[in-house]
């Protein structure tokens, strides 16, 4: 049985989104069960299955638009042509365009505006939060940012997101405040808040309704988790306009 996470903020209700889980599906062992990442290693007819379930639990008006994710900060309409192209973020400005992104660890974040008009999808791994994916996609909706209402979905934790020196460097070559977000770990290494991270760099810009936050896909076994199995599958952050309410 498929299992979603809908995300709890005060979008308008035109605005759909969901995150997958592991649960459900047709992958076998070790993608087991509801993999949707078509670039891990699966057997490539249990992720097409794995799509058109989604697509038909879900509703959706028509394809996601699958990004071939490369920890940047390239941003593309959610249009078909737009499909596996090299991008971390999409956004739409028009019913009936399916924003994806795709992760095991990394930070899904989910953007949508206060009237219901426009939406995006950012993939933000610490490399791409760093060099800047969030504001390359808040840039694109070419909103102020009192309008913009943002969502987290599930990433690793911050008890046990561990990195080296040259994370923790990168954004605090950024922001000095970002000192808040790691803390000492053992050998010289440091544990990163990712969440706490993404809502420092959305707050310079100005951007300060931000939910959810909560998760944790090392430690929760609902999620795929690539720092914790190496091989495995991809959970799926979707987020669209519903038509009929141009």
């Amino acid at each position: 049985m498929l299992k979603f996470i809908t995300p709890i903020w005060p979008a308008p209700s035109q605005v759909k989104a969901y995150t997958t889980t592991r649960h459900g599906g047709y992958s076998k062992p070790p993608y087991d069960g509801f993999n949707l990442a078509d670039h891990v290693g699966d057997n490539a007819e249990a992720v097409a299955a794995n799509r058109a379930a989604l697509v038909e639990a879900l509703s959706l008006p028509g394809e996601p638009v699958w990004l071939k994710q490369v920890h940047g900060i390239q941003t593309v309409t959610a249009y078909s042509d737009n499909a596996n192209c090299s991008a971390d973020a999409a956004f739409a400005t028009a019913p009936g365009q399916v924003c994806v992104v795709m992760t095991a660890d990394c930070l899904p974040v989910l953007f949508c505006d206060r009237a219901g008009t426009r939406v995006a999808a950012a993939h933000a791994g610490w490399r791409g939060l760093a060099s800047g994916v969030l504001e390359t996609t808040l840039q694109r909706l070419e909103l102020s940012a009192e309008e913009i209402l943002v969502w987290l979905g599930p990433a690793i934790g911050p008890q046990v997101f561990e990195v080296g020196d040259e994370v923790r460097e990168a954004f605090m070559d950024f922001m000095p405040q970002a000192a808040e977000a790691f803390r000492p770990s053992h050998e010289g290494r440091w544990l990163a808040d990712l969440y706490l991270l993404a809502r420092q760099r959305l707050a310079l810009q100005g951007v300060t309704a931000v939910y959810g936050g909560d998760f944790c896909t090392y430690t929760e076994k609902r999620f795929y988790s690539f720092r914790c199995d190496k091989v495995t599958g991809r959970m799926a952050s979707l987020i669209w306009l519903e038509r009929g309410c141009e």
